[in-house]
């Protein structure tokens, strides 16, 4: 019980601690431009779309194939 009690008494001094290491941590990043956030956003949509196609292609190609040996073994 008392080893909970002392655990209860550090927390505001480790939350404190805590914010303070993040603090220098985020003193430490390098943030990208808004130029470098643009192109890399732009190269992002663009992926995202042609794997979009892609899947389509592939899914369609599949479900024809699919009903087509569908079809034949139905017969």
């Amino acid at each position: 019980m008392a080893g909970a009690l002392e655990s209860i008494k550090e927390w505001p001094k480790a939350t404190k601690n805590y914010i303070q290491e993040l603090q220098n941590e985020m003193r430490k990043v390098t943030w990208p431009s808004a130029k470098q956030v643009r192109a890399t956003t732009g190269v992002v949509i663009v992926t995202v779309f042609a794997f979009a196609a892609y899947f389509q292609v592939v899914d369609t190609i599949l479900n024809r194939t699919i009903v087509r040996i569908y079809n034949v073994l139905a017969k």
